[in-house]
């Protein structure tokens, strides 16, 4: 796997350096440089990135799939992308518009989500020998080793001057436009031309594709979880300090990414289904019990919890591409992409809406909402396999 069949993963890993490399110096670029900004306010300098997203993925995917291109598409959004983040370092040090800094934090998003499932589409249409389980693990290895290593080098970088995230990813993002457009290649042969409606109305036909979907949605809830409730609890209530949280998320992030691959290998000889539903139980049952287990053991169970999201997320993201089929692979993914960012702006949201309900109630309300964010996989899981018992979804031998 050479050439341009690598080139879509190394432009996935690159793509999510400067999105998660601007968590850090958050604060630089809210409150500390335009002082006066309420929380709401500061806040919406991440979700206005988000809501760019979500316009951009199914934009991004039916246009790929209605000229059966994806290869100019990708690399003009890498672009946009990049002039954004140049845009966006501007005018934090030139300009005093906090509305401006928010209007290019949309553009950005919106090219972000469009250049990432285009360039998932792409990596899924040059699946080889190893077939399109292999191919999907050795993308979603790509974007969490790029989530992984994206958000402490921004920190080192903030550090030195926090111009230099959104300047540093602007160049990237260039520089790896550049790069797609001399090597990068079209793949998976010649693709029928569809209207939008065509797609649409493929997609709503195919039903199964839904199951990827719920799973996506759920799977990124629990991230927003992590993020906001866990970082919480783990300061608040288990003691740990900024180094020892960074340890923590780094002993669950570490394994997940360097497992998703070998995880949609696995998916090659067994059913991705059956390793999506399995692995979401178990992944329910570790943020059940992560709440209960006392703080010298943190460190050890985040890497179990690792182990076990990286045995789901890949099968996911095979049945997500397998469910697409070639004609509307784009708007599938894209939609893969819209469901996950739903759940990650829903996750902090819904944690927090239970923190304060248990925190009426009862006197430790932390463990409770482990729970109920853990039932939620868990419940998802059993819907599933009710369904397939009943017949209503096929869980037959692996196909990916």
């Amino acid at each position: 796997m050479t050439g341009p069949h690598l080139l879509p993963l190394l432009l996935l890993y690159a793509l999510m350096l400067p999105v998660t490399g601007m968590v850090p110096v958050l604060p630089e670029f809210t409150a500390q440089r335009f002082p006066g900004l309420g929380q709401f306010a500061s806040h919406f300098f991440m979700s206005i990135n988000m809501i760019g997203a979500l316009l951009g993925a199914p934009i991004a995917g039916l246009l790929s799939d209605r000229l059966g291109k994806r290869r100019l598409l990708a690399v003009g959004a890498l672009a946009v992308n990049g002039i954004a983040l140049l845009g966006i370092a501007w005018a934090w040090r030139s300009t005093e518009s906090y509305a401006l800094l928010l209007a290019l934090r949309l553009v950005e998003g919106f090219a972000h989500m469009s250049a990432l499932s285009l360039l998932m589409a792409l990596a899924a249409d040059h699946a080889g020998k190893a077939g399109l389980g292999a191919r999907m693990g050795a993308v979603g290895a790509s974007i969490s080793l790029g989530v992984a290593t994206g958000a402490p080098l921004g920190g080192i970088i903030g550090d030195i001057d926090p111009f230099w995230v959104p300047l540093g990813g602007g160049l990237l993002s260039l520089a790896m436009a550049a790069l797609g457009f001399v090597r990068l290649a079209e793949g998976g042969g010649t693709r029928p031309r569809m209207t939008a409606s065509e797609i649409v109305d493929t997609l709503r036909n195919r039903r199964q594709l839904l199951i990827p979907l719920a799973f996506s949605f759920a799977d990124r809830l629990t991230v927003g979880f992590i993020v906001s409730t866990l970082s919480l609890y783990l300061g608040l209530v288990i003691g740990f300090d900024a180094r020892q949280i960074g340890i923590a998320m780094a002993a669950f992030l570490i394994p997940f990414s360097v497992l998703t691959w070998p995880a949609g290998h696995l998916s090659r000889h067994w059913d991705p289904l059956w390793m999506m539903v399995i692995g979401s139980v178990l992944y329910g049952v570790f943020l059940a019990v992560l709440g209960f287990v006392p703080g010298d053991r943190v460190v050890a169970t985040m890497a179990a919890g690792g182990v076990i999201a990286a045995l789901m997320y890949a099968p996911s993201l095979v049945l997500a591409a397998q469910y697409g089929g070639s004609d509307c692979r784009a708007s599938a993914l894209a939609a893969f992409n819209m469901a996950g960012s739903l759940g990650f702006a829903a996750g902090p949201l819904l944690s927090s809406a239970l923190l304060a309900f248990f925190g009426l109630v009862l006197e430790r309300p932390y463990p409770p909402v482990f729970v109920a964010i853990g039932l939620i996989e868990v419940v998802l899981a059993l819907a599933v396999l009710l369904l397939v018992r009943r017949g209503r979804l096929q869980a037959g031998a692996a196909t990916a």
